[in-house]
C-alpha cells in the first residue's frame, strides 16, 4: 500500500473515530430517537501543518505534497 493511501485511510479512521457512539437506538438516553453530531472541520493552516508533518515523516513524496498543498490552497480561494 503505498504512503498517500495509509495516509488517507489514517485521516479517515481518525475522523471517523469522532462519530463512534453518536448514533444510539430510538430512546436511547430519552433524547426521542434523534442523535446529535458534532463536525470538527480544520482550519486550512492545520491541514497545512499536518501535511507537512506526513512529509517531513516520508509518509508523502515531494510530489504528493506539492499536490496536496495546492488542493489545499485552491479550495480556499
Amino acid at each position: 500500500m503505498n504512503k498517500l493511501k495509509i495516509l488517507i485511510l489514517s485521516l479517515l479512521i481518525f475522523s471517523g473515530a469522532g462519530f463512534a457512539g453518536c448514533c444510539g437506538s430510538p430512546g436511547e438516553g430519552g433524547k426521542g430517537g434523534t442523535a446529535e453530531v458534532t463536525v470538527k472541520k480544520h482550519t486550512t493552516g492545520q491541514e497545512l501543518i499536518d501535511l507537512q508533518k506526513a512529509h517531513e515523516n516520508g509518509a508523502i513524496s515531494d510530489e504528493e505534497y506539492e499536490k496536496q498543498k495546492e488542493a489545499i490552497l485552491e479550495r480556499q480561494k
